[in-house]
């Protein structure tokens, strides 16, 4: 296995200068070695060309990489699929038990299991012998996503994995003791060690979430009313109100309304 830093290979002289860009982690698993080389290859070309910051380490035993993966948390997962003891697909499933932000690209000879990919959320399906334009097209689709999906998901980082939640489920944040809890529309509760002046930081660039108290961010979309101490939400929650600020609430939450 090897762990390659490819912003050395594209001329960076300063390891800061790489940290500035979108920095992204990458898992290669072939148990073909001249399959692997190949992919490598491409991966530094689209490095050199394009400028991208990528770090990569490669596997050539599917059932090494499952175990290795919850620690190490790859951005995304370059996957053959046809692999003895653990199969591309079955090994995505186990990523996804603690991980379902990254994204995954397979990469195979057969298209028998394109439908199956779909399964686990992959990205693309490739079929071999990739050609280098279409693999540039590849990450240059994924890349693009991610960019898009700054601006509509978070990702959040808890004991048990990471989780790729959007905003628009998210019904309200918590701040307690030490950890963030956010609450979503499904009933799930997601528990962080971030900080809670952090979290408004990024929330609150968003136009639906609102500060109601030192100690609770609220997505406006699931208000159902508000009255003089606290706001009751349409998941049965009462939030309590910064007594000082329930004028300004509730002038926030019309104006909301109104450009609904």
């Amino acid at each position: 296995m090897l762990f390659v830093e490819i912003c050395e290979i594209v001329g960076y002289n300063e390891r800061t200068d790489c940290e500035r860009r979108f920095h992204m982690k990458i898992a290669l698993c072939d148990d073909d070695e001249k399959e692997l080389a190949g992919l490598k290859t491409m991966l530094h070309h689209y490095g050199a060309k394009h400028h991208k910051p990528l770090t990569y380490k490669e596997y050539t035993s599917s059932v090494e990489l499952a175990s290795q993966a919850p620690k190490e948390r790859f951005d995304l997962y370059l996957l053959d699929i046809i692999m003895p003891r653990l199969t591309g697909v079955e090994l995505a499933r186990e990523i996804r038990s603690f991980d379902k932000a990254a994204s995954i690209i397979f990469l195979t000879t057969s298209p028998e299991f394109a439908v199956e990919s779909y399964t686990v959320k992959a990205t693309n399906y490739l079929m071999k012998p990739v050609q280098e334009e279409t693999f540039f097209a590849a990450m240059d689709d994924l890349l693009h996503d991610k960019v898009e999906e700054q601006d509509h998901y978070v990702v959040l980082n808890s004991k048990i994995g990471v989780h790729k939640v959007r905003l628009s489920e998210i019904v309200f944040v918590e701040a307690q003791n030490r950890k963030v809890i956010y609450y979503t529309n499904s009933g799930e509760q997601i528990t962080c060690a971030d900080l809670f002046t952090s979290v408004c930081d990024e929330l609150l660039q968003h136009r639906e979430f609102i500060l109601a108290h030192r100690s609770y961010l609220v997505n406006m979309n699931y208000i159902r009313t508000i009255g003089a101490t606290d706001m009751q939400l349409s998941n049965g929650k009462s939030i309590p109100l910064a007594q000082r600020r329930v004028t300004d609430l509730k002038k926030h939450y019309l104006a909301f309304q109104m450009e609904e």
